[in-house]
Protein backbone atom coordinates (compact mmCIF):
# COMPACT_ATOMS: atom_id res chain seq x y z
CA UNK A 1 0.00 0.00 0.00
CA UNK A 2 1.78 3.32 -0.90
CA UNK A 3 -0.48 6.19 0.68
CA UNK A 4 -0.03 10.02 -1.70
CA UNK A 5 -0.91 12.84 -0.14
CA UNK A 6 -3.26 15.05 -2.32
CA UNK A 7 -1.21 18.01 -2.20
CA UNK A 8 2.32 16.62 -2.46
CA UNK A 9 4.38 18.87 -4.87
CA UNK A 10 7.47 18.95 -6.65
CA UNK A 11 9.81 21.50 -5.75
CA UNK A 12 11.27 23.39 -8.35
CA UNK A 13 15.07 25.31 -9.01
CA UNK A 14 15.95 27.27 -11.30
CA UNK A 15 14.15 27.14 -14.71
CA UNK A 16 16.61 26.31 -17.54
CA UNK A 17 16.12 27.63 -20.96
CA UNK A 18 15.57 24.53 -22.72
CA UNK A 19 14.52 20.83 -22.28
CA UNK A 20 16.43 19.64 -25.44
CA UNK A 21 18.99 17.15 -24.77
CA UNK A 22 22.28 17.97 -23.87
CA UNK A 23 25.57 16.64 -25.01
CA UNK A 24 25.87 13.91 -22.25
CA UNK A 25 23.32 11.19 -21.95
CA UNK A 26 24.04 10.98 -18.40
CA UNK A 27 21.24 12.66 -16.52
CA UNK A 28 21.61 16.30 -14.92
CA UNK A 29 21.58 16.78 -11.03
CA UNK A 30 18.64 16.80 -9.71
CA UNK A 31 17.69 19.90 -7.43
CA UNK A 32 13.94 18.18 -7.08
CA UNK A 33 12.65 17.64 -3.80
CA UNK A 34 9.98 14.70 -3.87
CA UNK A 35 7.77 14.69 -2.44
CA UNK A 36 6.98 17.54 0.33
CA UNK A 37 3.29 17.48 1.56
CA UNK A 38 1.83 20.73 1.25
CA UNK A 39 -0.77 21.45 4.41
CA UNK A 40 -4.57 22.07 2.69
CA UNK A 41 -6.20 25.03 3.58
CA UNK A 42 -10.22 26.02 4.28
CA UNK A 43 -12.23 28.20 2.69
CA UNK A 44 -10.49 31.13 4.86
CA UNK A 45 -7.03 30.67 4.31
CA UNK A 46 -6.51 28.57 7.65
CA UNK A 47 -4.43 25.19 7.12
CA UNK A 48 -6.66 22.41 7.26
CA UNK A 49 -5.63 18.53 8.29
CA UNK A 50 -4.14 17.17 5.61
CA UNK A 51 -6.22 14.59 3.74
CA UNK A 52 -4.74 11.31 1.90
CA UNK A 53 -5.45 9.46 -0.42
CA UNK A 54 -4.49 5.64 -0.18
CA UNK A 55 -4.07 3.52 -3.38
CA UNK A 56 -3.71 0.00 -3.27
CA UNK A 57 -0.78 -0.92 -5.95
CA UNK A 58 -1.87 -4.04 -8.29
CA UNK A 59 0.46 -7.07 -6.47
CA UNK A 60 0.52 -9.31 -9.67
CA UNK A 61 2.23 -5.61 -11.48
CA UNK A 62 6.18 -7.47 -10.96
CA UNK A 63 5.17 -10.41 -12.10
CA UNK A 64 3.14 -9.22 -14.98
CA UNK A 65 6.05 -7.02 -16.37
CA UNK A 66 8.88 -10.15 -15.85
CA UNK A 67 6.27 -12.20 -18.17
CA UNK A 68 5.42 -9.76 -20.91
CA UNK A 69 8.16 -6.91 -21.20
CA UNK A 70 9.52 -8.71 -24.00
CA UNK A 71 6.30 -8.06 -26.03
CA UNK A 72 6.41 -4.92 -25.15
CA UNK A 73 9.52 -4.49 -26.75
CA UNK A 74 8.19 -6.57 -29.83
CA UNK A 75 5.77 -4.25 -29.84
CA UNK A 76 8.03 -1.08 -30.05
CA UNK A 77 10.01 -2.76 -32.37
CA UNK A 78 7.24 -3.65 -34.66
CA UNK A 79 6.34 0.07 -34.63
CA UNK A 80 9.45 1.20 -35.30
CA UNK A 81 10.71 -1.03 -37.89
CA UNK A 82 7.31 0.24 -39.90
CA UNK A 83 6.63 4.00 -39.22
CA UNK A 84 3.90 6.30 -40.58
CA UNK A 85 3.95 9.86 -41.35
CA UNK A 86 2.11 12.37 -39.54
CA UNK A 87 -1.62 11.82 -41.09
CA UNK A 88 -0.60 8.36 -42.51
CA UNK A 89 -0.77 5.74 -39.15
CA UNK A 90 -3.51 3.27 -40.56
CA UNK A 91 -1.09 0.60 -40.03
CA UNK A 92 -0.32 1.38 -36.67
CA UNK A 93 -3.73 2.11 -35.40
CA UNK A 94 -4.62 -1.18 -36.98
CA UNK A 95 -1.44 -2.77 -34.84
CA UNK A 96 -2.42 -1.35 -31.71
CA UNK A 97 -6.37 -2.09 -32.29
CA UNK A 98 -5.37 -6.11 -32.37
CA UNK A 99 -3.01 -5.84 -29.24
CA UNK A 100 -5.80 -4.62 -27.15
CA UNK A 101 -8.66 -6.76 -28.72
CA UNK A 102 -6.04 -9.67 -28.09
CA UNK A 103 -6.48 -8.46 -24.32
CA UNK A 104 -10.12 -8.63 -24.55
CA UNK A 105 -10.52 -4.78 -25.25
CA UNK A 106 -12.76 -2.70 -27.13
CA UNK A 107 -10.77 0.04 -29.17
CA UNK A 108 -12.83 2.63 -31.49
CA UNK A 109 -10.85 3.83 -34.66
CA UNK A 110 -11.89 7.58 -35.43
CA UNK A 111 -13.36 8.28 -38.74
CA UNK A 112 -9.95 8.34 -40.85
CA UNK A 113 -8.23 5.53 -39.33
CA UNK A 114 -5.14 7.24 -38.21
CA UNK A 115 -5.90 7.30 -34.31
CA UNK A 116 -8.09 5.64 -31.65
CA UNK A 117 -9.33 5.56 -28.09
CA UNK A 118 -10.49 2.40 -25.84
CA UNK A 119 -11.93 2.75 -22.81
CA UNK A 120 -11.51 0.08 -19.79
CA UNK A 121 -13.59 0.07 -16.41
CA UNK A 122 -16.75 2.13 -15.74
CA UNK A 123 -17.50 5.77 -14.02
CA UNK A 124 -18.55 9.06 -14.81
CA UNK A 125 -15.28 10.41 -14.41
CA UNK A 126 -12.05 9.54 -16.78
CA UNK A 127 -8.92 9.43 -16.32
CA UNK A 128 -6.79 9.68 -19.83
CA UNK A 129 -3.40 8.84 -21.27
CA UNK A 130 -2.10 9.98 -24.46
CA UNK A 131 0.28 8.15 -26.65
CA UNK A 132 1.39 9.80 -29.97
CA UNK A 133 1.50 7.51 -32.81
CA UNK A 134 3.73 9.60 -35.97
CA UNK A 135 7.00 9.15 -37.36
CA UNK A 136 9.47 11.52 -38.53
CA UNK A 137 10.62 12.35 -42.28
CA UNK A 138 14.57 11.04 -41.68
CA UNK A 139 16.62 8.44 -42.88
CA UNK A 140 17.12 5.66 -40.27
CA UNK A 141 20.88 4.82 -40.08
CA UNK A 142 20.99 2.30 -37.72
CA UNK A 143 22.35 -1.20 -37.72
CA UNK A 144 19.75 -3.00 -35.93
CA UNK A 145 17.23 -5.52 -36.09
CA UNK A 146 14.14 -3.09 -35.92
CA UNK A 147 15.80 -0.76 -38.35
CA UNK A 148 12.57 0.96 -40.76
CA UNK A 149 11.99 -0.72 -43.51
CA UNK A 150 10.32 2.69 -45.36
CA UNK A 151 13.20 5.39 -47.04
CA UNK A 152 13.14 8.65 -45.46
CA UNK A 153 11.50 7.30 -42.44
CA UNK A 154 11.96 6.68 -39.06
CA UNK A 155 10.69 7.19 -35.34
CA UNK A 156 13.28 9.52 -34.23
CA UNK A 157 11.54 11.38 -31.71
CA UNK A 158 10.03 8.11 -29.31
CA UNK A 159 6.56 8.21 -30.40
CA UNK A 160 7.00 3.89 -31.28
CA UNK A 161 7.78 3.69 -27.78
CA UNK A 162 5.21 6.09 -26.09
CA UNK A 163 2.99 4.02 -28.54
CA UNK A 164 4.31 0.33 -27.03
CA UNK A 165 3.57 1.42 -23.41
CA UNK A 166 0.26 2.61 -23.39
CA UNK A 167 -0.43 -1.15 -25.42
CA UNK A 168 1.33 -2.39 -22.33
CA UNK A 169 -0.43 0.16 -19.88
CA UNK A 170 -4.17 -1.10 -21.49
CA UNK A 171 -3.30 -4.85 -20.78
CA UNK A 172 -1.90 -4.46 -17.10
CA UNK A 173 -5.37 -2.22 -16.41
CA UNK A 174 -6.94 -5.05 -18.31
CA UNK A 175 -6.04 -7.54 -15.87
CA UNK A 176 -6.58 -5.49 -12.85
CA UNK A 177 -10.11 -4.91 -13.94
CA UNK A 178 -10.48 -9.17 -14.31
CA UNK A 179 -8.11 -9.45 -10.90
CA UNK A 180 -9.61 -6.95 -8.81
CA UNK A 181 -11.63 -4.40 -10.34
CA UNK A 182 -10.64 -0.84 -11.12
CA UNK A 183 -11.59 2.24 -9.09
CA UNK A 184 -12.77 4.16 -12.06
CA UNK A 185 -12.86 4.20 -16.20
CA UNK A 186 -9.58 4.95 -18.05
CA UNK A 187 -9.01 6.48 -21.31
CA UNK A 188 -5.88 5.32 -24.14
CA UNK A 189 -5.71 7.60 -26.14
CA UNK A 190 -3.54 6.96 -29.22
CA UNK A 191 -3.13 10.13 -31.62
CA UNK A 192 -2.06 10.69 -35.14
CA UNK A 193 0.61 13.82 -36.50
CA UNK A 194 1.80 15.24 -33.23
CA UNK A 195 4.91 16.63 -35.35
CA UNK A 196 2.95 18.18 -38.33
CA UNK A 197 0.62 21.38 -38.52
CA UNK A 198 -2.08 21.02 -38.09
CA UNK A 199 -1.33 18.49 -35.25
CA UNK A 200 -3.82 15.57 -34.47
CA UNK A 201 -4.51 16.54 -30.63
CA UNK A 202 -7.59 18.55 -31.92
CA UNK A 203 -8.68 16.10 -33.91
CA UNK A 204 -9.20 13.37 -31.10
CA UNK A 205 -10.65 16.21 -28.84
CA UNK A 206 -12.91 16.61 -31.99
CA UNK A 207 -13.98 12.59 -31.95
CA UNK A 208 -14.09 12.65 -27.41
CA UNK A 209 -11.25 11.94 -26.95
CA UNK A 210 -11.70 14.36 -23.45
CA UNK A 211 -15.52 13.45 -22.50
CA UNK A 212 -15.80 12.74 -19.43
CA UNK A 213 -12.38 13.10 -18.83
CA UNK A 214 -10.60 14.66 -15.28
CA UNK A 215 -7.19 14.24 -16.10
CA UNK A 216 -4.69 13.44 -18.61
CA UNK A 217 -1.22 12.64 -18.36
CA UNK A 218 1.91 11.60 -21.04
CA UNK A 219 5.23 10.43 -21.03
CA UNK A 220 7.87 11.87 -23.28
CA UNK A 221 11.10 9.93 -24.47
CA UNK A 222 14.25 11.97 -23.30
CA UNK A 223 17.54 10.88 -23.81
CA UNK A 224 19.28 13.20 -21.92
CA UNK A 225 17.65 11.09 -18.47
CA UNK A 226 18.97 7.95 -18.40
CA UNK A 227 16.53 4.92 -18.27
CA UNK A 228 15.39 4.59 -14.32
CA UNK A 229 14.86 8.38 -14.54
CA UNK A 230 11.72 10.06 -14.53
CA UNK A 231 12.13 14.02 -15.06
CA UNK A 232 8.73 16.20 -13.70
CA UNK A 233 7.81 19.79 -14.01
CA UNK A 234 5.36 21.77 -12.35
CA UNK A 235 3.66 24.38 -14.48
CA UNK A 236 5.15 24.94 -18.12
CA UNK A 237 7.10 22.25 -19.44
CA UNK A 238 7.51 22.84 -23.08
CA UNK A 239 7.03 26.54 -25.70
CA UNK A 240 4.00 27.58 -27.82
CA UNK A 241 5.59 27.11 -31.55
CA UNK A 242 4.45 29.44 -34.91
CA UNK A 243 5.49 28.93 -37.84
CA UNK A 244 6.21 32.54 -39.98
CA UNK A 245 7.15 32.77 -43.95
CA UNK A 246 8.18 36.13 -45.22
CA UNK A 247 8.31 36.31 -49.03
CA UNK A 248 10.23 39.69 -50.82
CA UNK A 249 10.08 40.08 -54.92
CA UNK A 250 11.15 43.06 -56.61
CA UNK A 251 13.34 44.00 -59.33
CA UNK A 252 16.45 41.79 -59.92
CA UNK A 253 19.62 42.70 -61.94
CA UNK A 254 23.25 42.32 -62.36
CA UNK A 255 25.47 42.36 -59.12
CA UNK A 256 27.39 45.05 -60.48
CA UNK A 257 24.31 47.55 -60.27
CA UNK A 258 22.61 46.89 -56.59
CA UNK A 259 21.62 50.42 -56.86
CA UNK A 260 19.23 49.42 -59.67
CA UNK A 261 17.59 46.50 -58.20
CA UNK A 262 15.46 45.99 -54.96
CA UNK A 263 18.42 43.37 -53.79
CA UNK A 264 16.54 40.61 -51.96
CA UNK A 265 19.52 39.26 -50.65
CA UNK A 266 20.99 41.58 -48.69
CA UNK A 267 17.11 42.72 -47.61
CA UNK A 268 16.38 38.74 -46.74
CA UNK A 269 19.70 38.75 -44.59
CA UNK A 270 19.03 41.68 -42.57
CA UNK A 271 15.39 40.09 -41.54
CA UNK A 272 16.94 36.82 -41.14
CA UNK A 273 19.73 38.79 -38.67
CA UNK A 274 17.95 41.48 -37.68
CA UNK A 275 14.36 40.45 -36.39
CA UNK A 276 15.24 37.81 -33.45
CA UNK A 277 16.77 40.42 -31.74
CA UNK A 278 14.89 43.11 -32.38
CA UNK A 279 11.65 41.23 -31.13
CA UNK A 280 13.59 39.98 -27.52
CA UNK A 281 14.41 44.38 -27.28
CA UNK A 282 10.91 44.72 -26.99
CA UNK A 283 9.76 42.31 -24.62
CA UNK A 284 10.37 41.70 -20.52
CA UNK A 285 13.52 39.95 -20.47
CA UNK A 286 12.13 37.38 -18.12
CA UNK A 287 10.31 36.36 -21.17
CA UNK A 288 12.30 33.55 -23.25
CA UNK A 289 11.47 33.91 -26.54
CA UNK A 290 13.10 31.66 -29.73
CA UNK A 291 12.63 33.25 -33.41
CA UNK A 292 14.91 30.43 -35.92
CA UNK A 293 14.89 30.63 -39.52
CA UNK A 294 15.46 27.52 -40.46
CA UNK A 295 15.16 27.94 -44.35
CA UNK A 296 16.46 30.96 -46.74
CA UNK A 297 16.02 30.52 -50.57
CA UNK A 298 17.05 33.25 -52.78
CA UNK A 299 18.71 33.38 -56.20
CA UNK A 300 20.86 30.47 -58.00
CA UNK A 301 23.59 32.87 -59.58
CA UNK A 302 26.87 34.95 -58.00
CA UNK A 303 25.98 37.43 -60.61
CA UNK A 304 22.22 37.93 -60.46
CA UNK A 305 20.57 39.46 -57.75
CA UNK A 306 17.16 38.03 -57.79
CA UNK A 307 13.46 38.41 -58.01
CA UNK A 308 12.24 36.42 -55.14
CA UNK A 309 13.22 35.89 -51.71
CA UNK A 310 11.67 33.45 -49.07
CA UNK A 311 12.69 32.89 -45.41
CA UNK A 312 10.88 30.37 -43.08
CA UNK A 313 11.42 30.25 -38.90
CA UNK A 314 9.91 28.73 -36.12
CA UNK A 315 8.62 31.40 -33.38
CA UNK A 316 8.53 29.83 -29.90
CA UNK A 317 7.81 31.58 -26.62
CA UNK A 318 6.95 30.50 -22.95
CA UNK A 319 4.07 31.87 -21.35
CA UNK A 320 0.15 32.14 -22.75
CA UNK A 321 0.41 35.90 -22.51
CA UNK A 322 3.66 36.28 -24.26
CA UNK A 323 1.73 33.76 -26.90
CA UNK A 324 -1.33 36.02 -27.50
CA UNK A 325 0.71 39.02 -28.29
CA UNK A 326 3.30 37.49 -30.34
CA UNK A 327 2.67 37.09 -34.01
CA UNK A 328 1.39 40.92 -34.08
CA UNK A 329 4.87 42.00 -32.80
CA UNK A 330 6.77 39.63 -34.88
CA UNK A 331 5.48 40.87 -37.89
CA UNK A 332 5.41 44.65 -37.32
CA UNK A 333 9.08 44.07 -36.68
CA UNK A 334 9.43 42.26 -39.55
CA UNK A 335 7.89 44.63 -41.80
CA UNK A 336 9.88 47.59 -40.63
CA UNK A 337 13.39 45.69 -40.91
CA UNK A 338 12.22 44.79 -44.80
CA UNK A 339 11.35 48.58 -45.19
CA UNK A 340 13.97 49.78 -43.88
CA UNK A 341 16.40 47.75 -46.70
CA UNK A 342 14.20 49.45 -49.23
CA UNK A 343 11.30 46.77 -49.95
CA UNK A 344 7.99 45.40 -48.86
CA UNK A 345 7.14 41.79 -47.74
CA UNK A 346 4.48 39.69 -47.40
CA UNK A 347 3.95 37.55 -44.30
CA UNK A 348 2.44 34.22 -43.22
CA UNK A 349 2.09 33.92 -39.70
CA UNK A 350 0.91 30.50 -38.96
CA UNK A 351 -0.26 29.41 -35.46
CA UNK A 352 0.99 26.25 -33.98
CA UNK A 353 0.76 24.90 -30.57
CA UNK A 354 -0.02 26.27 -27.06
CA UNK A 355 2.69 25.81 -24.23
CA UNK A 356 2.41 22.28 -22.17
CA UNK A 357 1.46 23.52 -18.35
CA UNK A 358 1.61 20.97 -16.53
CA UNK A 359 -1.04 21.30 -13.54
CA UNK A 360 0.08 21.41 -10.06
CA UNK A 361 -1.33 18.27 -8.63
CA UNK A 362 -1.36 16.44 -11.51
CA UNK A 363 2.43 17.04 -11.40
CA UNK A 364 3.25 16.11 -7.88
CA UNK A 365 1.29 12.69 -8.46
CA UNK A 366 3.83 11.62 -11.37
CA UNK A 367 6.32 12.85 -8.86
CA UNK A 368 4.83 10.65 -6.37
CA UNK A 369 4.22 7.26 -8.20
CA UNK A 370 7.67 7.36 -9.41
CA UNK A 371 9.49 7.01 -5.99
CA UNK A 372 6.88 4.52 -5.30
CA UNK A 373 7.27 2.48 -8.25
CA UNK A 374 11.08 3.31 -8.79
CA UNK A 375 12.45 4.91 -5.56
CA UNK A 376 12.93 8.57 -4.69
CA UNK A 377 16.38 8.66 -6.70
CA UNK A 378 14.26 8.13 -9.63
CA UNK A 379 12.52 11.77 -9.52
CA UNK A 380 13.92 14.17 -11.27
CA UNK A 381 13.87 17.71 -12.64
CA UNK A 382 12.68 18.34 -15.88
CA UNK A 383 14.08 21.91 -17.01
CA UNK A 384 11.72 23.96 -19.58
CA UNK A 385 11.81 23.73 -23.09
CA UNK A 386 11.75 25.51 -26.28
CA UNK A 387 10.35 22.40 -28.11
CA UNK A 388 6.81 22.42 -28.93
CA UNK A 389 4.26 19.58 -27.94
CA UNK A 390 0.61 19.42 -29.12
CA UNK A 391 -0.81 17.54 -25.70
CA UNK A 392 -0.65 21.26 -24.65
CA UNK A 393 -3.95 21.11 -26.72
CA UNK A 394 -5.67 18.52 -23.96
CA UNK A 395 -4.37 20.67 -21.20
CA UNK A 396 -5.81 23.78 -22.14
CA UNK A 397 -9.45 22.02 -21.35
CA UNK A 398 -8.88 19.32 -18.68
CA UNK A 399 -5.51 19.47 -15.51
CA UNK A 400 -2.82 16.78 -16.45
CA UNK A 401 0.74 16.91 -16.65
CA UNK A 402 3.25 15.22 -19.10
CA UNK A 403 6.78 13.73 -17.77
CA UNK A 404 10.16 12.85 -19.35
CA UNK A 405 11.01 9.50 -19.38
CA UNK A 406 14.77 8.86 -19.48
CA UNK A 407 15.60 6.45 -22.13
CA UNK A 408 19.36 7.33 -22.27
CA UNK A 409 22.19 4.66 -22.51
CA UNK A 410 25.76 5.23 -20.19
CA UNK A 411 28.04 6.44 -22.77
CA UNK A 412 25.80 7.50 -25.58
CA UNK A 413 25.42 11.40 -26.80
CA UNK A 414 22.08 10.59 -28.68
CA UNK A 415 19.34 13.72 -29.48
CA UNK A 416 15.72 13.13 -30.87
CA UNK A 417 15.19 13.84 -34.33
CA UNK A 418 18.12 12.50 -35.50
CA UNK A 419 18.20 9.32 -37.36
CA UNK A 420 20.50 7.40 -35.25
CA UNK A 421 18.21 8.18 -32.63
CA UNK A 422 16.99 4.93 -30.01
CA UNK A 423 16.21 4.22 -26.79
CA UNK A 424 17.22 1.53 -23.95
CA UNK A 425 14.23 -0.64 -23.92
CA UNK A 426 14.65 -1.03 -20.17
CA UNK A 427 12.81 2.35 -20.01
CA UNK A 428 9.61 0.49 -21.34
CA UNK A 429 9.01 -1.54 -18.04
CA UNK A 430 9.83 1.45 -16.30
CA UNK A 431 7.46 3.46 -17.88
CA UNK A 432 4.32 1.12 -17.58
CA UNK A 433 5.06 0.70 -13.81
CA UNK A 434 5.01 4.51 -13.54
CA UNK A 435 1.71 5.05 -15.36
CA UNK A 436 0.30 2.48 -13.79
CA UNK A 437 0.57 4.23 -10.42
CA UNK A 438 -0.05 7.87 -11.36
CA UNK A 439 -3.28 7.14 -13.35
CA UNK A 440 -4.22 4.72 -10.23
CA UNK A 441 -3.50 7.62 -8.16
CA UNK A 442 -5.53 10.25 -10.11
CA UNK A 443 -8.30 7.61 -10.09
CA UNK A 444 -8.55 7.69 -6.07
CA UNK A 445 -8.18 11.61 -5.90
CA UNK A 446 -11.08 13.72 -5.05
CA UNK A 447 -9.17 16.96 -6.21
CA UNK A 448 -9.96 16.36 -10.32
Amino acid sequence: MFTLTAEKVVEMGIATTSNEPRPSAIAPESCLVVPGALPSFDSSGNAAEEQAMSTSLPEFLDGWLAAHTGEIIAARRHIHANPRLSRQEHDTADFVAARLAEAGLDPQLIPDGTGLTCDIGTGDRVIAIRADMDALPIQDPKQVPYRSTVPGVTHACGHDAHTAMLIGLGRVLAELERLEGLPGRFRLVFQPSEEQFPSGAPTMIKYGALQDVAAIFAFHCDPQFQAGKIAVRNGPLTAACDVMEVRMTGRGGHTSRPHLTSDLVNAIGRVVVDVPALVTRRLDPRQSVAIVFGAVQAGEAANAIPQEALARATVRVHGRETWDMIPDLVQEVTRSVARASGVECEIDYRRGVPPVVNDRLASAMFAGATAAALGDEAVAEAPMSMGGEDFAYYLEQVPGAMARLGVGRPGEHLDIHQGNFDIDETALAHGIRVMTHTVLAAAASPAF
